[in-house]
């Protein structure tokens, strides 16, 4: 084994992340051998030489080179083309992979340089932009030997080196964290849009950010309450669950009254169970499940609509109450406006005025749809259900409108 003060090192590509890995080798003593398709890549480049003719001439001079391409197709031709590194390859010589590509891309590599008697690392490189002040993270898959024989070098650019387990995990690792980034960045701006509805500066949400949770420990705070076997324990789940859903509800209460878009809000709150590791609760039965449909009915037609109802001793009334509300209405797959939406189609497909107004003044009750969004629905729907049967739905709503204006007090008649 090439003793690791006598390591030699080779970078193949020098874009913000290979150029900067060769900088931060340079600076520690060991100049890389480089290529690029560019032959002045290096002027700009602090202590890295001229690049070589073509990536085989980085094979011969290094052990370990460093490939940092920007995607699957430059990666196989800078290991396995006609003068790529393979072509002069040399007993010991290692190859990691700092590209962001597929897995069954890394598997390919991994097996054409096994084939060729070379030692393969996928790599992923977290922040880019700190490459050139031995500021990456360098997230590795691979045989731990191999690993072994190149650390000197990753040492050499990366201010900490994981192991993340075989070959392809490295990469694997590098796109879950990848996931959390853009995700986050989703999640942003969401919530900056639901500020700047509500006539806040999305500055101010940054600076509370960043004065309460400055070290964005709260990001990555569900994967650290987890136990030794990877589960967040059921306690700690049951614990957190009301508190998400009462703030994801008022989230999800705040866009609907502002007309903010935040998709993202209502697939975390749909499946917030899920992001908990709870198991789903058992279903409710006899007594407990008629109560449950009671209140789901009032959830969502407005506080006493299931009066009407209460002990009627009617099968189909009672099997409305068991099944339809109690066990349709009240699941977590989609919000009661999700729900309250779908219904109201099909109210209009039949021309029913009636059901229109109830189905309306839920939604009205319950603050999901204004006035002027429920007009709109009226005009869309009479695109799919045809005039007639929208003077009908427009009937109904106008009326369901009416009615809940008459019945608020005369200030906020004005707001509405």
């Amino acid at each position: 084994m090439t003793v690791s003060q006598d390591l030699r090192a080779g970078v193949v590509g020098l874009g913000m992340i290979g150029g900067g890995v060769a900088v931060s080798m340079a600076r520690n003593g060991r100049v890389p051998a480089v290529y690029d398709i560019r032959p002045d890549a290096s002027s700009d480049l602090a202590g890295v030489p001229d690049p070589l003719s073509c990536p085989a001439d980085v094979a011969e001079a290094s052990d370990v080179v460093m490939v940092a391409v920007v995607n699957a197709d430059q990666a196989r031709e800078v290991i396995g083309g006609e003068k790529g590194l393979l072509s002069a390859a040399h007993p010991g010589l290692t190859v990691a992979l700092l590209a962001t590509v597929a897995l069954p891309v890394v598997h390919e590599l991994g097996a054409l340089c096994a084939r060729h008697g070379v030692g393969f690392l996928d790599c992923g490189v977290t922040p880019g932009d700190k490459a050139a002040e031995n500021g990456m993270v360098a997230i590795v898959g691979g045989e731990r030997a191999t690993i072994e024989t190149a650390l000197p070098v990753l040492d050499d650019w990366a201010k900490k080196v994981v192991h993340c387990g075989p070959l392809g995990a490295g990469m694997a690792t590098k796109i879950a964290r990848n996931v959390i980034t853009y995700g986050s960045w989703r999640t942003v701006a969401e919530a900056a849009e639901l500020a700047r509805a509500a006539g806040v500066d999305p500055a101010r949400l940054a600076e509370v950010i960043d004065t309460a949770d400055p070290e964005g420990r709260t990001l990555l705070q569900l994967l650290r309450m987890r136990g030794p076997d990877g589960t967040l324990p059921d306690a700690v789940g049951r614990q957190i669950e009301p508190l998400m859903t009462k703030d994801l509800d008022a989230a999800r209460d705040l866009a609907d009254t502002l007309g903010a878009d935040v998709p993202l809000v209502e697939v975390v709150r749909t499946r917030a169970r899920q992001t908990l590791a709870l198991d789903e609760p058992l279903p409710p039965s006899g007594d407990d499940l008629h109560q449950r449909g009671l209140e789901m009915m009032d959830a969502v037609y407005g506080p006493g609509f299931s009066t009407a109802v209460q002990g009627s001793g009617d099968p189909f009334t009672d099997e409305t109450v068991d099944y339809l509300f109690a066990q349709v209405w009240s699941r977590e797959g989609l919000s009661v406006r999700d729900r309250r939406l779908l219904t109201l189609g099909v109210a209009a497909t039949v021309g029913r005025p009636e059901l229109v107004q109830i189905i309306a003044n839920g939604g009205l009750v319950n603050d999901e749809l204004t006035s002027d969004q429920l007009r709109e629905a009226v005009l869309h729907l009479a695109v799919y259900t045809g005039w007639c049967k929208a003077t009908a739905t427009h009937a109904g709503v106008t009326a369901a409108i009416n009615a809940h204006t008459a019945s608020l007090s005369p200030t906020a008649q004005e707001q509405k």
